[in-house]
């Protein structure tokens, strides 16, 4: 059987945010009402650059305000746009990621990203990184080839437990000898399926998560990055959070 190692990209590799970065192209070109950012992105983007707030709710409110304000697009102008994303901020990852996708390659071990970003992004990081397969929200098209405002989710546990699942089949691996990485609470699942699991700048909902579950808990490995330092924590070391 293979090893494997299933990525998170957002918070895990990517430093930011790759849906967030597309609203921004798709503004910028001019095919999106800048009025959107304006009225209904902006605050819920400040709020959680100020802290104010948790990542959960602010990712979910930004997914269904994209995915509104995608239906009717067409297909052609958004591949533009994604290519245009992935070659500007493709390269802006965590150091600590980019060396462990290196070391699994280097170990022949298969690689997977997992994440809650559109697939068409996903699908191109995994391209630029050379990796195994990938999976993501999914978009749905007319037969127009034009958006239709539905999506199939993939930030949340359920679901990313199931594309572990289903990678785990397909490609014949040893979930017990395998590796994850991720960031919030919807990487859980994938958690709790392998045998080696690590946080990477884990979110104070995920840690607080993470305390109330003893076999996780004791082996999961816990890594900040900050600045040009990385830092490996001690899963159960007391949690200090400031009002928000």
């Amino acid at each position: 059987m293979n090893t494997a190692a299933f990525f998170d990209i957002d918070g895990t590799l990517y430093r930011d945010s790759l849906l967030i970065e597309h609203f921004k192209k798709l503004l910028k070109y001019e095919i999106l009402d800048e009025a959107l950012w304006h009225t209904n992105v902006k605050y819920i983007y400040e709020d959680w650059t100020k802290r104010r707030g948790n990542y959960d709710d602010y990712i979910g409110e930004l997914a269904r305000i994209y995915t509104d304000s995608l239906k009717g697009l067409d297909k052609t102008k958004m591949d533009f746009i994604t290519n245009q994303v992935i070659d500007l901020k493709g390269d802006k990852v965590y150091m600590y990621t980019r060396r462990q996708i290196n070391w699994h390659k280097k170990m022949k071990h298969c690689l997977f990203f997992v994440s809650g970003s559109p697939d068409y992004l996903v699908h191109k990081m995994a391209e630029r990184y050379k990796l195994t397969d990938s999976v993501g929200s999914k978009y749905h098209l007319d037969e127009n080839d034009k958006y239709t405002g539905e999506v199939d989710q993939m930030w949340d546990s359920e679901s990313k437990e199931n594309a572990v699942l289903k990678f785990a089949e397909k490609y014949d691996v040893d979930l017990s000898e395998s590796y994850a990485y991720g960031d919030t609470s919807g990487d859980l699942s994938m958690f709790r399926l392998v045998g080696n699991p690590v946080a990477i700048n884990p979110t104070r909902e995920l840690l607080y998560q993470l305390k109330e579950e003893d076999e996780l808990k004791h082996k999961i490995r816990v890594v900040v990055e900050r600045k040009d330092v990385i830092y490996f924590l001690d899963p159960d070391v007391d949690i200090c959070c400031p009002e928000l």
